[in-house]
Formats: C-alpha cells, structure tokens, sequence
C-alpha cells in the first residue's frame, strides 16, 4: 500500500510521539488516584496485577489505535471509516470515531472546570493565602470556590484558552513545541517533589503505603479496579491516541513505542504517589480523600511545612501542566476532523471548538452553584456528563475499537503496520480478539 501523508504534519521523531502521548495519559487521575489505589489494594501486589492488566488489555487497544490513525493519516472519524472501506467493510465504523470524538470534546468540557480550581490554587499556593490554614479552614476555603461561579467562570475561561492557543498552532508549531517545554517540565517538577518528599518524615511510611506487598488484600474488587484504572489511564476509547498516531513516523515502530509509554505512564504515577503520600503521613492525615485530598488535605500539609508554600506552589504547576497536556489531547480529534471536513485553517476551527466547549463548561460549573438544582437522569451537568463519558462512551469505544481491529481490519492490514514478529502478533491478535474486548466489557457492565 502507497504510504499516505497527513495534511495536519508529523511528529519530528518517535521520542516526540511518545512523549506526547504519555502527556495525554498523565493527567489529573493519575496524580491522585493511581498512588490511592495501589495503597488501598495491596500496594506492590496492586500494582503487578496492574501492569499485567495493562499488559493484557491496555497495551493491545492502544497499539489498535496507534495503528489505525497511522495507516490513514486522518482523525478518528475519518481513519476508521477509511480503514473499514480498504477492508470491505461499513463505511459506518466512522460512528466509532464519532463517539470518540464526542467523549474528548465532552471529558474537555468539566475537566476544564477542574483544572481551574488547579489554576486558582496556584495563585492561593503562590501568595502564601494557605500558610497556616487549618482543615477546617482549608475546606471552606475550597467550599468558597465552588459556590464563586464568576472566580470558576475566569479559571475555566483561561484553561480553555491555554488549550487551545496550542492545538491552534497545529501539530509542529503547536502539539510539538508545548511537548517539547511541557514534558520535560512536568518530569523535572515530579524529581523536585519527590525529593522533597524524601525530606519528610512521612516517607518511610509512604513508601510502604503503596509498595507494602499485601497479596490477601487483591480482592476480586481490586482486580477489577485496575482492570478499569489500565484502560483509562492512557486515554483509550476516545481517539486522542489515534489521533497522535496518525502524526507518527513510517519508520517507529508501534509495539516497542506503545510499550514504552503504558511504562512512562505508570513510573509517573507511581512517583506523584512517593512524592504526595509522605506529605500526607507526616502531617497525620487521610490518603484516601480523593479528590478533596488535593484540594483540602495537600494545601494545609505544605501550608504548615518548612518551604511549605514553594514546594505547594510548584506542586499544583506540576498538577497544571498535567492537566494541560491531557486536555490538548482531548480537543485534537475534534479539531483534525474539522479541518478535514470543512476545509477551515487550524485558527477559526479551535475558536470554533473553543467557544463551545467553553459554553459547555458553563453548566459544569454551574452545577455547584447557579445550575446546582438543574438535573438530567438525577445528575447535575458535571456529574452527567462525567458518568456518561467514564462509564458508557470510553469503555464502549475500546470495545468496538478491539473488535474493530481484531475481526473486521483485514489481517494483511495490521501485520503491515504493526510490524511484529509472527509470534508477537499472533499474541496481540488474540488478545485484541478475545481478551480485551471481554475485560472492558467486564468493566462497562459493571460500571453501569
């Protein structure tokens, strides 16, 4: 087959390729909720099945994803209907990329909502507001920023600004050059922390909080946490990977790169959990707080430790830029695709997903204030749109992308690309056939 080029560009080399995607895996759940649930659930007993997991279910999806953009050179939408025509099959996958899609410009919407609390706390953490703060005091202080929709409206406002301002530059001059800073950045402000972290007497009992080898604790519950955790930790089911695969060079080759950035993803995570919990220890608080651990329980820990207030301010920029690199790759597949469709310059088509998701955002954020009373289905407009995108629109779309893959791409295609040896791809085949459509179907049942 001719080799197709991409109209949006590509990444310089492979290294970029996978820096980018694991910027789109690091995101704000991994900082805080991967190191909780490997303490909760046996540590390193925890994490070993999780990486089998990966392995299992994971690592084949995303090299089907890697693999599909790559031989279209399109954005989801057009890749899986370009591939199921090559394939004599319906041109009406492409409602698989548009599911896909859909979910990332949706996940974009509330995340942007979140991101601004990180926004505000940077400030809060960079004026010294939370030096002393008692937990009490720490969690009106967020309680406040919640109720405040006009504060919410100018972080939210800024954080899709700051999205869009790269993926408007395009793949070289945008997606690249922010990977090329923020990376670099986000790796450098995690050994910062960690080393901080080291200094603390917590981290003796942090360490064993998420390495304590506990297999009795490995539940069937705990399997099917990181079961859920391997396929959502690196950004599976909504064409964002896809979408950086079409950039990828002819010649990297998918298997060892795929690997590669599923071991980033964890090693990161891992280390914002050694760099997080022994804080949490040694000021004798809860680690398993969710999402109130980082707003309410961090702050007050840094804000009553020596070199507090610095180390808390450069731990929510790290937080920032997480979130930052994620949510560039949640709004690409939506931009590629209209430029493809509609023929529009990068600049008017991200104003364009810009201002709609920014007016999206609008009733996320108004969920915990003016729109707090308004429901669909029992939910406020966050929480909605949260279940939808987690529970249905994610796990459905790593289905039908296995299944897609697996049984109806003709096998020539995926050898041809993919590019393993005949045992290698005899494994990935079986497991993006049988495998790992049935354990995310597990996950997709049970989530509902």
């Amino acid at each position: 087959m001719q080799e197709k080029q991409s109209i949006h560009g590509a990444w310089a080399n492979r290294w970029i390729f996978i820096l980018a995607a694991t910027g789109s895996a690091v995101g704000l759940g991994n900082i805080w909720k991967f190191p909780y649930i490997t303490g909760e659930n046996g540590g390193g007993a925890f994490v070993l099945m999780y990486l089998f997991c990966i392995l299992l279910v994971g690592v084949p999806i995303m090299m089907a994803e890697v693999f599909i953009g790559r031989r279209s050179r399109q954005s989801p939408i057009n890749a899986m209907r370009d591939l199921a025509i090559e394939s004599g099959r319906s041109p009406n996958w492409s409602l698989v990329g548009i599911m896909g899609v859909l979910a990332g410009f949706m996940i974009f919407s509330f995340y942007s909502v979140v991101a601004g609390w990180v926004l505000h706390y940077i400030a809060l953490m960079g004026s010294g507001d939370m030096v002393g703060v008692g937990v009490e005091q720490a969690g009106e202080i967020f309680n406040g920023l919640l109720a405040d929709w006009q504060t919410l409206l100018i972080w939210h406002t800024v954080f899709v600004v700051m999205v869009i301002a790269v993926v408007a530059g395009g793949v070289n001059k945008g997606l690249e050059r922010a990977t090329r800073i923020m990376m670099p950045a986000l790796f450098v402000l995690l050994l910062v922390m960690l080393g901080y972290s080291m200094s603390t007497d917590g981290f003796a009992q942090g360490f064993d909080f998420l390495f304590h080898f506990d297999p009795s604790e490995l539940s069937g519950e705990a399997v099917l946490v990181a079961l859920g955790h391997a396929f959502f930790t690196l950004s599976l089911g909504m064409g964002s990977i896809m979408a950086y695969g079409s950039y990828m060079p002819k010649k990297a080759k998918i298997g060892s790169t795929v690997l590669t950035i599923a071991a980033m993803d964890t090693i990161v995570a891992l280390i914002a959990g050694l760099a997080i919990f022994p804080i949490v220890f040694a000021n004798s608080m809860d680690p398993g707080a969710g999402p109130g651990l980082m707003f309410v329980t961090l702050p007050v820990a840094f804000g009553q430790m020596p070199g507090g207030q610095i180390f808390g301010f450069l731990f929510f920029v790290l937080v920032g830029v997480a979130a930052w690199t994620s949510a560039i790759s949640l709004i690409e597949p939506a931009a590629a695709f209209m430029v493809e469709k509609f023929g529009l310059k990068r600049l008017p088509a991200c104003i364009i997903l810009g201002l709609l998701v920014w007016g999206l955002g609008i009733t996320c954020l108004g969920a915990f204030n003016f729109m707090s009373d308004f429901t669909l289905f029992g939910k406020n407009m966050f929480d909605l749109l949260d279940y939808a995108t987690a529970n249905i629109m994610l796990p459905l779309g790593g289905i039908f992308i296995a299944v897609f893959a697996g049984w109806f791409v003709k096998q020539h295609a995926s050898k041809e690309e993919l590019g393993l040896s005949d045992g290698v791809y005899k494994l990935w085949y079986v497991l993006v056939r049988f495998v790992a459509p049935i354990a995310v179907g597990i996950v997709f049942c049970l989530n509902l």
